[in-house]
């Protein structure tokens, strides 16, 4: 699945520096012939060039991961899609929400929205191309909200295995199954996102088995994916969350690993007996090293692990160098990436892994354990805040297999 308007804004908070370094793009949209003709049809709906030169130099903009030719492309399709979902419901929003959506987003930033849109238009990125962008965002957010909000209940049982998990005063075991569908390429990557869409839509545990002896490549397909019963302690932090948010029955939405994505049902779940420590917030830092896996790449890993004993040696190594190469922060286990989360769960203070790459594996991540907040009592969350996640992810599942059905009936044309 491509990004989210939501998961796009998280990298807002290095933007005024993009912002400011971004003198070097071109300052306009580029003079190409027929600058306005079609370069994609989507149900008879064009997208136009322009459209697309302006979605990539935002992209750009916002630091957005991996190929954003590709991840600009794949978007713009996907929003015809949406809003024509949203027009056959008949839903328009007027101009007012909008406007307070590009408000909440340019504050991601530290500015106004008239502010975050003069800043783009300085790099050759119009206040139409930013409208579109959240306009899509938060219809489809609101369409997902008025299709499915009233099929999704949270019991005060879901609330109490909850509050009960995340607070470590009672365990709980669940029953999971998996799949695990390997990436190695680019062009293998999309087919299997569409593949991963389509297993979302699974309807029972006999649906999900049968795609996992097809299509898994972990050790559990020829048991159709079914795990032993695990304590969700001995999750990494965000599959805990995942896991959390699912009902009996109910699959994932599509989680990044590395080489792959994977996906998770929830067979059963139960309270076990004995409570296990739970963390507030996980210290990490990430050094980044162009090459990939590369024989280079490794070897100047194995030189910064020999250099480093602390994360604050990692400044260090990075001095002198752009500051997007070393990321480093505090933050709770539910806001850490999957991937890294579960890397982190295998290391103690100091310890260092370099299995994770980004940019489709053209950087490895140098990726060093800092520390771990451990959660005190009273730090737990509200019953609002722990209800409104579970619903969000429920309503979640339910938007990312309805826009996969809505995705495969689209004629999808590039003249």
């Amino acid at each position: 699945m491509t990004p989210s308007l939501h998961r796009i804004t998280r990298a807002l908070a290095a933007l005024v520096l993009a912002l400011i370094c971004a003198q070097a793009l071109p300052s306009g949209p580029a003079r190409a012939q027929n600058l306005f003709a079609p370069v994609i049809l989507v149900n008879d709906q064009a997208v136009t060039r322009y459209e697309l030169q302006q979605r990539v130099r935002m992209l750009t903009l916002f630091r957005a991961p991996g190929d954003v030719n590709r991840l600009a492309r794949d978007q713009l399709i996907e929003e015809r899609v949406k809003l024509e979902a949203a027009r056959a419901m008949g839903l328009t929003l007027p101009d007012d929400v909008v406007r307070e959506a590009m408000e909440e987003f340019a504050a991601r930033a530290n500015m106004s929205a008239d502010e975050f849109v003069v800043a783009l238009g300085q790099s050759g990125v119009s206040e139409e191309s930013f409208r579109a962008f959240v306009h899509a965002g938060i219809t489809w957010r609101e369409l997902m909200r008025a299709r499915f909000a009233s099929r999704v209940s949270v019991s005060d049982a879901d609330l109490d295995r909850a509050t009960r998990a995340l607070s470590g005063r009672s365990p709980v075991r669940v029953l999971l199954s998996e799949i695990i569908l390997p990436v190695t390429s680019l062009e293998d990557a999309e087919a299997r996102q569409a593949l991963a869409a389509q297993i979302t839509t699974a309807r029972n545990e006999s649906e999900f088995a049968a795609f996992a002896r097809r299509h898994s490549a972990a050790p559990s397909a020829a048991n159709g994916g079914r795990m032993n019963w695990t304590a969700l302690s001995d999750l990494p932090p965000v599959l805990r969350q995942v896991a959390l948010g699912l009902g009996p029955g109910e699959v994932s939405e599509p989680l990044p690993i590395e080489g792959g994505i994977a996906l998770i049902m929830l067979r059963d779940i139960e309270e076990g007996a004995f409570p296990q420590p739970q963390y507030s917030a996980i210290e990490y830092a990430a050094y980044y090293i162009p090459g990939g896996r590369s024989d280079q790449a490794l070897a100047r890993a194995a030189q910064v692990r020999a250099e480093v004993d602390t994360c604050d040696d990692l400044y260090g190594v990075a001095f002198g160098q752009a500051p997007e190469v070393l990321e480093r922060g505090s933050k709770a286990p539910e806001e850490i990436p999957a991937d890294i989360a579960a890397e982190l769960a295998l290391l103690d203070p100091g310890e260092v892994s370099t299995r994770i790459t980004r940019a489709n594996g053209q950087t490895l991540v140098f990726l060093m354990l800092c520390g771990r907040a451990p959660k005190l009592d009273g730090e737990e969350p509200s019953i609002e805040n722990l209800t409104n996640f579970i619903r969000n992810q429920r309503i979640q599942s339910l938007a990312d297999g309805f826009l996969a059905q809505i995705m495969a009936e689209a004629r999808i044309v590039e003249p």
